[in-house]
């Protein structure tokens, strides 16, 4: 099989674990395509906890179709797993269909070594050509959040921010609504229905009294959490309360399988999530307005660089139209 082959098929299986992206966690969202050795294709993604890993939907596609799979290549994007779970082994069902080649793009990333690798080595050991790394770029970025908690044992922290285009987030009267347009608005629900938690200040649900559910998308509403004491009435409920250091507080969301959490404000907890360099990515959407002044509140409160030494400054990975507005993510520098 062709290098280009390969990589298109990859690219492909990570466009269907792209589409079930919410449904998964806190399981990782892998895709797989099983190519014949006459050329059909079969197509499979992980489903919620508990249902067929992506090999095992792509296998049970390919024997729905009375497919022969000997000779047959599989791609996925996550080392097919070796170990007896709430589903069998997928290394295991991929020998016993007849698969001769495995096309993977990440090793499994779990620090434990009695885990990462042994899906890779039963397949070598009944014979399978393995090759590991094809469009890796991609997996690793479509993956982030999992990869992350499997490291640290904590989320992947996604601060999302909007402004008008000279930087300001509220008029002097305390009104926010909307400075953004509708897409822009669409686009950071289907970013919450991808988060696990969505994390605001008590502040902000005693201003704008937000309920942090999904509406303009599809998919599950998070656990919602905020940093302090939401009034009874508030539409936040039910919710995680919480208090105290930033660290310990993403140590007990991590252990809760919270994979990315996503912080919505405000401008109290923007700034000390930044500050204390605990974000893992940025998403800023900018809306084609101008408040024209020096008197409105900015994306961050609290104090900023004092010289031009200490300003952040990280890496633009992506710059997206949204309707009239514009999303800009952002990565620290540190991060690959």
């Amino acid at each position: 099989m062709s290098p280009d082959r390969d990589h298109s098929r990859m690219l492909r299986a990570v466009e269907l674990a792209a589409a079930v992206r919410g449904t998964t966690s806190p399981n990782p969202w892998v895709g797989c395509v099983i190519v014949t050795a006459a050329g059909e294709e079969f197509e499979g993604a992980t489903h919620p906890p508990g249902g067929p890993h992506a090999e095992a939907a792509a296998l049970a596609a390919a024997a729905a179709a009375g497919a022969d799979l000997h000779g047959a290549t599989a791609y996925v994007t996550l080392e097919p797993c070796s170990h007896h779970g709430r589903t069998p082994p997928c290394a295991d069902a991929l020998v016993a269909a007849g698969v001769s080649r495995v096309v993977v793009g990440l090793a499994d990333p779990d620090p434990d070594p009695q885990v990462a690798g042994q899906g890779l080595a039963r397949l070598r050991d009944a014979g399978v050509e393995v090759e590991v790394g094809v469009a890796a770029a991609a997996v690793t970025e479509q993956l982030a959040p999992y990869l992350t908690h499997r490291r640290t044992g904590r989320p992947y922290v996604v601060l999302k921010l909007a402004a008008s285009l000279d930087g300001r987030t509220a008029a002097t009267d305390g009104t926010s609504r909307w400075i953004t347009g509708e897409a822009a608005r669409a686009d950071a629900h289907r970013l919450r229905a991808e988060s696990d938690a969505v994390l605001v200040g008590a502040g902000t649900v005693r201003a704008d009294d937000p309920a942090l559910t999904v509406r303009h998308g599809e998919g599950r509403d998070p656990l919602r959490v905020v940093l302090g004491k939401a009034p009874p009435e508030a539409r936040v409920h039910p919710c995680l309360e919480m208090t105290g250091e930033l660290g310990p507080i993403l140590d007990d969301l991590g252990a809760r399988g919270v994979l990315q959490l996503l912080i919505e404000g405000g401008a109290t907890v923007a700034g000390a999530f930044h500050r204390a360099g605990l974000v893992d990515a940025y998403v800023l959407y900018l809306a084609p307005a101008l408040f024209g002044g020096d008197d409105a509140p900015g994306l961050f409160s609290g104090a900023g660089a004092a010289t031009m030494a200490d300003v952040w400054r990280g890496r633009i990975t992506r710059v997206t139209r949204v309707g009239d507005d514009i999303r800009v993510d952002l990565r620290p520098a540190r991060s690959t």
